[in-house]
């Protein structure tokens, strides 16, 4: 839902907020609580959880946390391969000896680096499974996901807002990344089940898949692309609860569903209820992966977050004005207007030409 025609949004630079967080010599830093839960049924879905990185080894100051969903198809080989190799890609497009700010800001586009070299090592082992990727960094009240695939990152502001941090890549969901495979010379349509009778979800051939984006998927050729959508948001200091998740969460139950199905609960307790009342609506037909981290004042050590839901809202609306070019998130619920969450950047562009113009980064 675009935003309303003659409202007045006035972007606020990431150095000036990162400068206000600085303003204090004793910085407080949001408390990251955490949990996951999973039930297999092919056993390609892995997840990954790091808390407490540092930027700067030994000082144990500069840390942050990264989270990550990978769902594998054909083969778990492509989402172990990303899990184990990812994040120290994206560390290496990073330039050495930068400050805070600079890090934060170089972020995106060294997500765009990682996900492209990690993409192009694995298509050297010359195997045909590929992943999903929703991947996510969070360094102080900055939040930065990069996303390929149908894998979906969602956070909840204290105030009840929703925010959809990734993007669906599902063929069925974005008419553009249609329009890119059939403008790349690939082709989209359903599986011919004989007759003329078509049946199943979008697909793009050859290869068959339904994601128009992914890591891995060396046999289905260039017309799957691992450049992945990139969203970075600044939480307010009131904190939030983001959920990570694989398709077998979000295809049993809507975003608002999961968030209200593990309110008032613990990171790991959520993490489980949700992946319970997935598997409950539709069974065990599918990996089902979910994380939730809990992102919390410094002075709230107990993650028991409700998150109670206000009303009395007035018109819902779009959630974020679309900044750059490339396929929105598709949602499954209007947005209120942000008054906590401050969009910093939003890419969604395929096309790696626009992305190294935009982040001015080499390729790998």
């Amino acid at each position: 839902m675009a935003a309303v025609k003659g409202e007045h949004h006035h972007a606020i630079p990431l150095s000036v907020l990162l400068k206000r967080e600085l303003a204090s010599e004793k910085t407080e830093r949001p408390e990251i609580t955490c949990g996951q839960a999973s039930q297999s049924k092919k056993g390609e879905d892995f997840a990954l959880v790091k808390t407490e990185c540092q930027r700067v080894l030994g000082d144990g100051v500069t840390t942050y946390s990264v989270f990550g969903i990978f769902d594998g198809h054909n083969g778990s080989a492509a989402a172990i391969y990303a899990k184990e190799n990812l994040l120290n890609n994206v560390l290496g497009a990073i330039p050495k000896d930068l400050n805070r700010d600079e890090w934060v800001t170089v972020l995106p586009r060294a997500l765009v680096a990682g996900f492209v070299k990690t993409d192009k090592d694995f298509q050297e082992q010359v195997q045909s499974s590929g992943t999903t990727v929703t991947f996510v960094i969070i360094e102080g009240s900055v939040i930065t996901v990069a996303s390929v695939g149908d894998s979906r990152c969602i956070l909840e502001s204290a105030d009840g807002g929703l925010y959809y941090l990734s993007a669906d890549h599902r063929l069925d969901c974005s008419e553009e990344e249609r329009e890119r495979v059939t403008a790349s010379g690939g082709e989209v349509g359903r599986l011919n089940a004989g007759g003329g009778a078509q049946i199943g979800p979008l697909r793009c051939w050859p290869g068959g898949l339904c994601l128009s984006r992914s890591i891995g998927d060396v046999d289905v050729g260039e017309f799957i692309v691992p450049v992945p959508y990139v969203k970075q948001v600044k939480l307010s200091s009131a904190g939030g609860r983001m959920i990570i998740a694989s398709d077998g969460v979000w295809d049993a139950m809507s975003a608002e569903a999961a968030l209200v199905c593990c309110r008032g609960l613990p990171p790991d307790t959520a993490a489980a209820q949700i992946v319970k009342e997935a598997v409950q609506f539709k069974g065990l037909r599918d990996d089902t992966t979910c994380i939730v981290v809990d992102i919390l004042p410094p002075e709230k050590t107990n993650s028991n977050v409700p998150h109670a839901k206000k009303t009395g809202k007035g018109v819902l609306k779009s959630m974020f004005r679309r900044k750059s070019s490339g396929s929105p998130p598709q949602v499954d619920a209007v947005y209120l207007q942000p008054d906590v969450v401050e969009e910093l950047i939003e890419e969604g562009s395929a096309l790696l030409s626009e992305r190294f113009v935009t982040y001015q980064i080499p390729v790998v």
